[in-house]
């Protein structure tokens, strides 16, 4: 828990593969920054419509949730354009921001496999311990997906790009390809 913020974070990695493809305006990232049902390793199970009032008075106030790098505040590397709960968790998709020094490092680390989880910046409203000493999370008011290095769920895990299906020769050249777009692009940007 951050003391001066009392936010707290939960750490996820995914069983599904983190999508990511390269857009006009950055590089687009979706997957799941929360897991419904799912222990961490601090005892925590967030309940499905734990995010739902925290996202329609984020709505009708006109915010949005942040992406932030390792969830520090002062490094913003891009936008979430949707973050919505569904019967699996808090689904979220947006871009990393080409303009954005740290978010071009965060693309080349997610390409090459050393970045492969996101993270919620949360403050709890409700939650419950039950007989196995668990705390259930029932209300939580999000403030910021991260993404981070290290998860908090074990059990899942972040894959390198595509569809579950995908052969993972095919994957890999993806990435490979990716990196080298990325390192290209950033050496323009220096040069410029």
């Amino acid at each position: 828990m951050d003391f001066e913020t009392g936010l707290e974070r939960k750490f996820c990695r995914f069983d599904e593969e983190l999508s990511v493809r390269e857009a006009k305006d950055g590089t687009v990232i979706e997957g799941y920054a929360s897991l419904f049902g799912a222990r961490d390793q601090g005892g925590d199970v967030v309940e499905q419509g734990a995010y739902a009032a925290s996202l329609k008075r984020l709505k009708a106030d006109g915010r949005n949730v942040k992406m932030l790098w390792q969830h520090d505040p002062a490094q913003p590397i891009g936008i979430w354009d949707d973050v919505r709960e569904d019967g699996k968790g808090l689904f979220v998709k947006g871009r990393l921001l080409e303009s954005v020094g740290r978010a071009r490092e965060a693309a080349a680390l997610i390409a090459a496999g050393a970045i492969d989880g996101l993270s919620i910046g949360y403050r709890t409203l409700k939650a419950v311990k039950n007989d196995k000493g668990l705390r259930l999370l029932k209300e939580l008011e999000l403030w910021e997906v991260s993404l981070v290095t290290f998860p908090m769920l074990p059990s899942a895990r972040v894959g390198a790009k595509g569809d579950a299906s995908a052969d993972d020769l095919s994957v890999a050249d993806d990435w490979r390809e990716l990196a080298a777009a990325l390192r290209d692009a950033s050496r323009e940007l220096a040069r410029d």
